[in-house]
C-alpha cells in the first residue's frame, strides 16, 4: 500500500485520534474539578473515559455527524443545487439506470463482486454506504441515550429526585436539548457548504468547481 494514496483517510484518522484524546484529557479535568467542588473522589482517566459522563458527550456528537451524511447522501439522490458542486445536475435525479451506475450485465470486469452478481446482493451493496451511515446514527443514538440517562439519573440522585427510564429520557428535555444542539450545527453546516460552493471557490479542493468555472454550472458541467 502506497501511504501517499490513502493520505485523506490517514490525515483525518490521526486527527481524530488527536482530538479524542484531547477530549478525554480536559474532560478529565473538568470531570475531577466538578467532583472535588462536590466533595466526591477524582476519576481516574481510565475511570473517566468508560464512564457515562465521557461516552454521552462523544455519542452525542458521533450520532450528529453520521446523521448528517446519512441525510446528505440521501437527499442527493433525488434533489439538486443549480451551481453547487456537491449536487448532481438538474435533471440528473434519482438513483441511475444500471449501465450508468456500472450494475448487472453493464458491470465492468474489475467491478466489485456484488455490483455484477444481481439480486439482493446487489442491491445491499447500491445502498450500502447510506445503510452504512445510517447503523451507525442509530447505534451511537442509542449510546447517548443510555448514557444519558445514567448520567441524568445521578444528577437527579444528588438532589433528592426520582430516577428515570431511558424511554422516560428519551422524550424529556434533556435528551432533546443534547441532541437538536448537535443537529442544527449539522444541518447548517451541510447547507452552508451546498450554497456557499456556488459562487466561492477553493483551487486545488475536490469540493470546488474550477475557480473559473461560471457560478451556474457544476462541477460536472464544467469538466
Amino acid at each position: 500500500m502506497r501511504v501517499k494514496q490513502h493520505t485523506l483517510s490517514l490525515f483525518f484518522g490521526v486527527i481524530f485520534v488527536l482530538a479524542l484524546i484531547g477530549q478525554s484529557i480536559a474532560g478529565l479535568f473538568a470531570f475531577n474539578e466538578d467532583q472535588i467542588a462536590h466533595g466526591a473522589a477524582a476519576a481516574t482517566w481510565l475511570g473517566f473515559v468508560t464512564s457515562s459522563a465521557f461516552v454521552v458527550d462523544v455519542a452525542e456528537n458521533w450520532q450528529s455527524e453520521y446523521l448528517q451524511f446519512f441525510l446528505f447522501i440521501l437527499a442527493t439522490i433525488w434533489l439538486v443545487q443549480k451551481g453547487s458542486p456537491e449536487s448532481k445536475k438538474p435533471g440528473d435525479e434519482g438513483v441511475g439506470t444500471d449501465e450508468e451506475q456500472l450494475v448487472g450485465a453493464h458491470a465492468r470486469p474489475d467491478s466489485p463482486k456484488w455490483a455484477k452478481v444481481g439480486g439482493w446482493r446487489t442491491w445491499i451493496y447500491s445502498n450500502s454506504l447510506l445503510l452504512a451511515m445510517g447503523t451507525v446514527f442509530l447505534l451511537s443514538w442509542l449510546a447517548q441515550a443510555l448514557a444519558g440517562t445514567t448520567v441524568y439519573n445521578q444528577e437527579q440522585a444528588e438532589h433528592g429526585q426520582p430516577s428515570v427510564t431511558v424511554a422516560e429520557y428519551m422524550i424529556g428535555a434533556d435528551f432533546w436539548n443534547r441532541t437538536l444542539q448537535n443537529w442544527q450545527s449539522e444541518f447548517l453546516a451541510v447547507g452552508s457548504m451546498v450554497a456557499l460552493s456556488i459562487v466561492l471557490r477553493q483551487r486545488g479542493s475536490s469540493e470546488s468547481k474550477p475557480v473559473g468555472a461560471p457560478h451556474a454550472e457544476s462541477a460536472v458541467d464544467s469538466e
